[in-house]
């Protein structure tokens, strides 16, 4: 399922999409989206991977978290059942080094102290496509874009009007429900949705080592999107996603503060908004949107037990006000470039029992951004991509950033593809700001590149990939303790401050194939192998390996239409041992996840669908100490009208 297309995708620019086999979910046509203009597959030097909507529908999976690990490059770790914290590492970069958009909006967490986002809350519900970019690509995104960028891309409302709705249960007490209604013209585009989840979850501390309380958790999501067509070359863009979730949890409870069952729970709400106004001129060769961004996200944490119940609350806005133009300088070079302003917000507090109203830790911060890219193809095989960004930060001042990439048809069959480019992670608010803030925290920074050939054989029928990545990270930030360090800053902060004094290295190789053996049959599958190691010499843990990374991981799916309309599915997901620990002292074992899967279609509007998740119950931990998932039996029905 992977097709050479980078995530640049602005639902707004996305005038063509690709065109995507039914079952194989490889790109059979020269026409996708990319680099956040229309692009042909030939023209593409990036790695990318592309979840269709077809594709989605057919796993039948609840949470977007589930279908990403089984994409090449990403690993997940998760703190127990669906709704626990959830982190994604893209070629071994860090959580917080992962740029996360639904329809081109930035979705990270201004308030948590890494910056990061918590898949947590990210259903799959309403999703048109995922595009997983690999690599470090701060040129187009900005800050974060380390590791990659995840971005979702949601349906887009078109023809007459019409409805679905799906429901489901299963194991753990899980319910789920989904319906939407839309409709499109000529002048008039719109949807709305909405969904609620629920599951009576299992115990995020670890059953087998004496966990017995379930820690359950429910999701109710809405989302609307229109367009107003005012003339042939000028639109409107509104689209809103609302989620909010509660999450019951395991902590530390006095007096021994080991990790045990307890009643904690936590809500978080997620607001992200679009406005943006289209304008094509010159004949359309002259692409620009003027947009504004909004998120907001409210997490808040409760421990029944206490005479103060709530123990934190933390609050994370962004705003961004964006310009972006595409440009057609003449056939086989095109340009884009744009401007962007962005507010960042943060407030967080801790009540306790001996100081129930804190004052909150209140700070904000502002980045301003431009950034070009040209794309020439001098010669018919030959497509060569630059671009370069720059931002500004309230705090620490100028950063630039470049990207590079070739892409090269020997013959229709064949394609080779490599890329540079650069990434800079900007420290968050909590890192300069709070208790143990260091105002001069300097950006972390990244440089990295891949080279890889794509080949098909057998009549286009079999795809195989190959790529090498390599990428290097210096001024990680990372949490300095007193309690092993005597640094003089010590006398100030006793417990400990954020400082840059790390670095990591990470390389590998992924490998691809495609088999689409028929109209009713297909497999694919994917083998990654990612050294990623401390880089530094001063450190007592230079050359072991990052945490929670696995070296080796492989994925594998088949699906086959029956003549009667019945469609069945396999997945095999493996994942390599991992250190849960920097000092690579306490490992987390391999495990192999194997997943059935059937639907059919009663009518044409009709179809009944059922899976079996973790069909052999497999024990694993993918978190030390940490429940998972065993095996669940999942049934539903969907019907449009």
């Amino acid at each position: 399922m992977r097709v050479s297309l980078l995530v640049g995708s602005i639902a707004s620019l996305a005038l063509v999409d690709a065109v995507v086999a039914a079952d194989s979910g490889v790109v059979d046509s020269a026409v996708i989206t990319a680099t956040r203009s229309e692009q042909v597959l030939s023209k593409i030097g990036d790695s990318i991977t592309v979840l269709t909507a077809d594709e989605v529908r057919k796993r039948q999976k609840t949470s977007l978290s589930d279908l990403l690990a089984t994409t090449p490059g990403v690993a997940v770790v998760r703190n127990g059942g669906l709704g626990a914290t959830t982190s994604l590492f893209i070629r071994g970069a860090e959580p917080e080094q992962t740029v996360v958009l639904i329809d081109g909006v930035k979705l990270n967490d201004p308030s948590a102290p890494g910056g990061g986002y918590n898949f947590a809350e990210l259903l799959a519900d309403d999703t048109s496509r995922v595009e997983v970019l690999r690599g470090p690509e701060s040129t187009l995104w900005g800050s974060q874009a380390i590791g990659g960028v995840v971005n979702l891309i949601t349906t887009v409302p078109e023809g007459p009007l019409k409805s679905s709705i799906s429901i489901e249960g299963g194991s753990q007490e899980t319910g789920h429900a989904r319906a939407r209604i839309e409709a499109g013209g000529d002048r008039v585009a719109w949807r709305l949705a909405g969904g609620y989840f629920r599951t009576g979850g299992i115990s995020a501390f670890d059953e087998r080592l004496g966990g017995r309380e379930a820690d359950g958790y429910k999701n109710t999501s809405f989302s609307g999107r229109a367009t107003v067509t005012v003339t042939d070359a000028v639109s409107a863009d509104l689209r809103a996603n609302y989620w909010h979730g509660r999450n019951e949890f395991d902590g530390f409870p006095p007096p021994d503060f080991s990790f045990a069952d307890t009643s904690e729970y936590g809500t978080t709400d997620e607001l992200v908004a679009y406005a943006g106004l289209n304008i094509a001129t010159l004949e359309g060769r002259w692409k620009q949107r003027i947009g504004y961004a909004y998120t907001d996200t409210d997490r808040e944490n409760f421990d029944p037990s206490l005479l103060v119940r709530k123990t934190f609350d933390a609050s994370g806005k962004n705003g961004r006000l964006e310009y972006q133009g595409n440009f057609k300088i003449r056939d086989g070079y095109e340009s884009v470039f744009g401007l962007e302003t962005e507010r960042s917000e943060l407030s967080t507090a801790a009540p306790s029992e001996s100081d129930p109203n804190p004052i909150p830790l209140a700070k904000d911060v502002r980045l301003n951004s431009g950034y070009a890219q040209l794309q020439a193809t001098p010669i018919t095989p030959l497509t060569i991509t630059a671009g370069l960004r720059r931002d500004d930060h309230d705090t620490f001042g100028g950063k630039t950033t470049g990207r590079a990439a070739v892409a090269y048809s020997v013959a229709s069959q064949t394609l080779l593809r490599a890329s540079f480019g650069q990434g800079f992670k900007a420290p968050t608010l909590y890192q300069l700001f709070s208790e143990y803030g260091n105002t001069a925290l300097r950006p972390e920074q990244a440089h990295g590149w891949d080279a890889g050939v794509e080949q098909r054989l057998l009549d286009e029928s079999l795809t195989l990939v190959a790529t090498y990545f390599d990428r290097d990270t210096t001024n990680l930030v990372t949490f300095v303790s007193c309690f092993e360090s005597s640094d003089p800053r010590c006398a100030a902060q006793p417990f400990g401050f954020y400082d840059n004094v790390t670095r990591a290295k990470a390389t590998g190789v992924e490998f691809e194939a495609v088999l689409k053996l028929s109209e009713r049959f297909d497999v694919s599958a994917n083998f990654t192998r990612t050294d990623a190691e401390n880089d530094d010499r001063n450190d007592p843990n230079f050359g072991l390996d990052l945490r929670r990374r696995p070296r080796n991981a492989a994925n594998a799916n088949a699906n086959y239409r029956w003549p009667i309309g019945l469609v069945t599915g396999l997945t095999v997901q493996y994942v390599g041992e991992r250190f849960e620990d920097a000092s690579n002292l306490v490992p987390l074992g391999s495990y192999t996840l194997v997943d059935l899967r059937a639907s059919q279609l009663v009518t044409d509007q009709v179809e009944v669908y059922g899976r079996i998740e973790n069909a052999f119950d497999e024990q694993y931990e993918t978190s030390r100490q940490y429940g998972s998932l065993g095996r669940g039996v999942f049934v539903g029905a969907r019907a449009s009208f």
